[in-house]
């Protein structure tokens, strides 16, 4: 079933500092999935790994492009949004399958891949659970961490 835990985060600041958590202990070979509902900070939080382990300040969203890639020391890393996707076909000509194992993957609706689940993942589900004064990425939320495969012992790491 896999190793779980919920964190708190009350602000932007904290889904923040979860992120950069889990960009320390992104190794070649990762994938997490991020999931939850629109708006729930799926893409700033994806941003914010990617700021910390790329440099990149402003990435863009994948959500048009599908996936978005970026160079680490070690490797790549790989952003992909499958929000479009709609039918098992259209993943093949995305090299994700081959992608699982050789490179770090950030995957936005990873329930649109369509059953090609990696063993060894993370799985990070972000959840509104309050009401924003102004902003609406400084609203409340929590987040569920469930490991699978080797994610199981790493979990703690985060």
């Amino acid at each position: 079933m896999g190793n779980s835990n919920t964190v708190s985060l009350p602000d932007l600041a904290a889904t923040q500092a979860l992120a950069l958590r889990l960009a320390r202990a992104l190794q070649p070979g990762d994938t997490v999935f991020l999931t939850g509902d629109l708006g729930a900070g799926k893409t700033t939080f994806a941003r914010t790994i990617i700021r910390e382990l790329c440099g990149v300040e402003d990435a863009p969203s994948p959500t048009y492009t599908i996936i978005q890639t970026y160079d680490l020391d070690d490797g790549e890393l790989w952003h992909a949004d499958l929000y479009r996707i709609e039918e098992a076909g259209e993943l093949d000509e995305l090299g994700l399958e081959d992608a699982f194992g050789e490179v770090a993957l950030l995957i936005e609706w990873p329930d649109r891949l369509f059953g090609l689940v990696p063993e060894d993942r993370l799985e990070v589900t972000l959840e509104m659970v309050g009401e924003s004064a102004g902003d609406a990425m400084d609203t409340p939320r929590r987040a569920g961490l469930t490991g699978f495969g080797e994610w199981e012992t790493r979990l703690d790491d985060i």
